[in-house]
């Protein structure tokens, strides 16, 4: 029996699961099951290395319906992009996209047909490919320009605060271990060693936050 699977990509915070999968039903697809990745680079990690990639290159059968919420979710690299079009289409499975409804199957024998799915992928993909790049250059920009006004570049916010920092400080003077400050405090435990490694760090990183 034919399924319809929805695959998820996650990798920022203001992307769910859910979300996706409620974009796909709003569309009109009946989805049968997810399968997702969180925190996976679609430019540098191909679908077929991600973990739960693999698992959609073993669930998916001929008759099989294929849903993603745009060609972006199955990565951001071209030739990544198109060879795993192609790949599924020759298993007789079809892909759809949920921006823009888009159907790409490779059952059509139709020349003119093929010409147009064929120019229409290589386009997505260069597009979703283009947009990756283009992101990530503003961000390297932005961020080069923070470095150059060093009172704009504080780097990821610190999970610990004055007082928190303090407490830890003491409590290392008393020779207490990671765990135990990690509970008196609510921090983690990695945060708690990333301190201990470095107090004089930590206190750096929290004076950018506090001015």
């Amino acid at each position: 029996m034919s399924k319809t699977i929805l695959y998820a990509r996650v990798s920022t915070t203001d992307q769910t699961i859910d979300h996706q999968k409620d974009q796909a039903e709003a569309a009109g697809f009946v989805i049968d099951e997810v399968v997702a990745d969180h925190g996976v680079s679609g430019i540098s990690t191909e679908l077929k290395e991600r973990e739960e990639g693999k698992r959609l290159y073993d669930k998916l059968r001929h008759g099989d319906t294929l849903v993603v919420r745009w060609v972006d979710r199955l990565g951001r690299n071209y030739q990544d992009v198109t060879d795993t079009i192609r790949h599924f289409m020759r298993q007789g499975v079809v892909i759809k996209t949920v921006i823009n409804g888009l159907t790409f199957d490779g059952s059509t024998k139709d020349p003119m047909q093929e010409a147009v799915r064929d120019a229409l992928i290589a386009f997505m993909a260069a597009s979703a490919q283009a947009q990756a790049e283009a992101t990530k250059e503003a961000q390297r920009a932005g961020i080069e320009a923070a470095r150059r006004d060093g009172s704009k570049y504080r780097g990821k916010k610190p999970s610990y605060d004055r007082e928190a920092l303090g407490v830890v400080v003491d409590m290392l003077g008393q020779d207490k271990g990671a765990s135990e400050i990690s509970k008196a405090t609510g921090l983690t435990r990695q945060t708690v060693l990333r301190i201990r490694s470095d107090p004089a760090a930590a206190d750096v990183t929290l004076s950018r936050w506090e001015s």
